[in-house]
């Protein structure tokens, strides 16, 4: 054993302050607080964080390509229904969609509002899981022919369900002799979506193909490939692959281009978040030194007579050591149980505080998703726990080697 009976007894004894030694057993048990509070916040945050990340880049993936192909002189891409049985058949990719995409205003029961309109075939529109799985009324079947889906949240700003009719107008008119007169089109709804992210469910409209082609006039053109690749994390080798089969033809654009200073600013913000909740450790760690220096001082005959009797300072030095590690330690495991049980149940925990104060904590206007997602990275948790014991533990060597350099002699005197 590294320590004694005999030093954990006199180290314990040392915690539990009497009663004129009440001030050093507050700034201990703050120092015990602090370190759980650092410790259950880093964990928390740094779990919401990863949640964030990961609900965002799997919905923005499940319903956008990990690769777009454009017509590299701009406008429509002609021929593709060749080009895509060729990349069909590229190494990595899984899946190619032919896409139509516009800006559009929408427009129903007396309110308009701007949209994003998509045409993609029916059966793309059904192997696509994200929004097959998430339509909320209607099916996914229902979806083709001349009847389009719109998300959950436009057809409750409009007032839609399923068989109603929604209105479209084209950016661009038909010119005549009188001006330019807008464009017109009204589609049956099929189906109604809810992929959880409040943009898409605000704001998308899907055609059928050969609708969205005449709606905006493109011809028997696309204006994009969608790929989908078997590991979109390691893109650039699905990226090069595709890039020489369009060489010359098509631009490629992959989802971190798109995406970039999106998930730039989330990775920015979680390396700040990491530093900031750091220093609520290490605040409590300097909690700890000081404690430990007052509990030195107050202790400094008890030292001097243990030293009499036989006592090494080596023993004196991890008696000290140990009080001090003994609150590091205690604040590290309580803050790791509280963080993790926060981070588990923090869905749970947010709709309740809002039934009990009435307030909405988590607006996906804001916040883009309806959930609070929390998703534990247990190599950071890990991470957070080494790091706050660390702190604990070189916060009690300064204290406790000054409690061994202490001459009995001199503190006998001055006592």
């Amino acid at each position: 054993m590294i320590f004694t009976a005999f030093e954990r007894m006199v180290a314990m004894r040392y915690l539990r302050a009497r009663r004129q030694e009440g001030f050093i057993s507050v700034i201990a048990g703050f120092s015990l607080l602090g370190i759980a509070l650092g410790v259950a916040t880093l964990i928390i945050v740094m779990s919401v964080m990863n949640g964030f990340r990961a609900e965002l880049l799997g919905r923005v993936l499940g319903l956008n390509g990990h690769l777009n192909v454009y017509n590299a002189r701009g406008g429509p891409l002609p021929d593709f229904d060749v080009l895509t049985g060729t990349l069909r058949n590229t190494p990595g990719v899984v899946n190619v969609t032919p896409t139509v995409e516009g800006q559009a205003l929408v427009s129903a029961r007396g309110v308009a509002s701007g949209a994003v309109v998509r045409g993609v075939r029916a059966e793309d529109f059904r192997a696509r899981p994200t929004l097959a799985r998430g339509v909320v009324r209607g099916k996914a079947e229902d979806f083709g022919e001349d009847r389009i889906a719109i998300g959950s949240r436009m057809a409750q700003r409009l007032g839609l369900s399923v068989g109603d009719q929604l209105t479209l107008i084209a950016p661009q008119g038909n010119v005549t002799a009188f001006g330019t007169v807008p464009r017109l089109r009204s589609y049956p709804i099929g189906a109604i979506f809810d992929v959880g992210m409040f943009e898409y469910d605000n704001s998308f409209v899907f055609l059928p193909l050969e609708e969205a082609q005449a709606f905006f006039r493109t011809g028997d053109a696309v204006t994009s490939l969608e790929i989908f690749v078997q590991d979109p994390v390691q893109i650039r080798a699905a990226r090069d692959a595709v890039q020489s089969v369009v060489a010359g033809v098509g631009r490629v654009v992959d989802w971190q281009q798109s995406n970039s200073s999106f998930f730039t600013a989330l990775q920015v913000e979680r390396n700040v978040m990491f530093l900031i909740l750091s220093l609520i450790i290490m605040v409590a760690a300097f909690n700890i030194i000081s404690s430990l220096i007052m509990l030195v001082k107050d202790k400094g005959r008890d030292i001097a007579i243990l030293r009499t009797m036989g006592a090494t300072r080596g023993m004196i030095m991890r008696i000290f050591f140990l009080s001090g590690a003994s609150i590091g330690v205690t604040g590290t495991l309580l803050g790791l149980a509280l963080g993790v049980s926060f981070a588990l149940n923090i869905e749970t925990i947010r709709q309740a505080i809002q039934a009990l104060t009435g307030t909405n904590l988590f607006s996906a206007e804001i916040y883009f998703l309806s959930q609070l997602p929390a998703r534990i990275d247990w190599s950071e948790v890990t991470q957070v726990t080494l790091m706050a014991l660390g702190l604990s533990f070189a916060a009690t060597i300064y204290p406790s080697w000054r409690a061994a350099r202490l001459d009995p002699v001199e503190a006998l005197r001055y006592e």
